[in-house]
């Protein structure tokens, strides 16, 4: 998200993201606050498109704490 603010020079809200995206703003927020929320591949596909970044951009693996 920072790399597409940059490049667009503008701040974006979930709203926008949503509305662009078709997802909605639950599932948005919830991706970028709960730590471990599982989502589908067609959301992150539809991230990726709308960020234009490949996966391994928009997100990474953290092990858990205990492995």
């Amino acid at each position: 998200m920072e790399k597409k603010r940059f490049a667009d020079g503008k701040r974006f809200s979930i709203i926008e993201v949503a509305t662009a995206t078709g997802l909605s703003r639950v599932t948005l927020s919830k991706i970028l606050n709960q730590k471990g929320y599982g989502t589908g591949t067609d959301t992150i596909d539809r991230l990726c498109q709308y960020f234009g970044c490949k996966v391994e951009e928009l997100m990474e693996h953290l092990p858990d704490e205990a492995e």
